[in-house]
């Protein structure tokens, strides 16, 4: 079985959004982060409640964490079969992902497939 990896969507600039944000993060709910990213690389089938593919975008993916009270969403899409590039991460406040952060990531992926077009 070929394992998912995940990668980080590098702007044009150099900067990193969806990095930029876990880094921003305190270090106990960065550590949750990264075990939400082992479960969806080193597991062939994952719950929705860590990994869902978001309805009504261009195939936008979001990886779902939960600590304590605080909801936190990365969003990213898939490349290359097994690859998951994320692309801008934020704390969830509502029930609706906000469209402009659906708006960022569909951007992002635009500008990845246009320097990628493989």
């Amino acid at each position: 079985m070929q394992k998912r990896s995940i990668h980080y969507f590098i702007k044009s600039n150099g900067s990193i959004p969806s990095k930029e944000f876990i880094d921003s993060l305190n270090p106990r709910a960065q550590k949750k982060v990264f075990f939400v990213f082992t479960l969806i690389e080193e597991n062939e089938a994952i719950s929705t409640k860590f990994f869902k593919k978001m309805s009504g975008t261009s195939g936008l993916w979001e990886v779902r964490i939960e600590y304590e009270s605080n909801i936190y969403r990365l969003l990213g899409f898939l490349a290359g079969g097994k690859w998951i590039v994320l692309t801008n991460g934020f704390q969830k406040k509502s029930q609706r992902t906000p469209s402009n952060e659906i708006e960022i990531a569909e951007s992002y992926k635009r500008e990845y497939l246009e320097r990628n077009p493989k």
